[in-house]
């Protein structure tokens, strides 16, 4: 699986590989905002390539959100985690914004090492010009827990089974 730091919204990744997710204790946006006008284009401007005239084929991207490695999600109470894709015209994503995809409330004990909450394909939309993940805390704040969000064009799709699993 390819991890583009430029396409990397919430975590890091270490010159060795080892990734570290945002930590999320409150309701925040991703640490990382993507601008998705390329540099030294404007749409409309001659001279500017357009796909077409550079036969530009897109393959499909992949939204992917994982707990971090190295600690599970730790909250009082029934504490949830909802995920949303946004858009706007502004970096604080509050001008014009626009919500792509959403997760359903997702309860802290889902929210264990290492674990995939969202693997979905971009879904098809007008998006504006910044792009980012919103993290929204319910009931009570987390205490301990990060997240790794980035977009890829190979997600990892192997399923990992718990230890004793069989095939018969």
């Amino acid at each position: 699986m390819i991890i583009d730091l430029q396409t990397t919204f919430s975590g890091s990744t270490a010159a060795d590989g080892t990734k570290t997710g945002q930590a999320i204790t409150a309701t925040a946006l991703s640490s990382n905002i993507i601008d998705l006008r390329s540099v030294g284009s404007v749409p409309g401007t001659p001279g500017t390539p357009t796909q077409v005239d550079e036969g530009i084929q897109f393959r499909d991207l992949w939204l992917v959100v994982q707990a971090d490695q190295s600690a599970d999600f730790a909250a009082a109470g029934a504490a949830t985690l909802t995920i949303t894709l946004e858009s706007a015209d502004d970096t604080g994503i509050s001008t014009n914004a626009t919500v792509h995809y959403s997760t359903a409330a997702i309860a802290k004990t889902t929210l264990t090492k290492g674990t995939t909450v969202v693997r979905v394909v971009l879904p098809s939309d007008l998006y504006r010009r910044y792009l980012a993940l919103r993290y929204t805390v319910a009931t009570g704040p987390f205490t301990a827990g990060g997240i790794l969000g980035y977009l890829t064009p190979t997600p990892q799709r192997n399923v990992v089974y718990p230890v004793g699993f069989s095939v018969s």
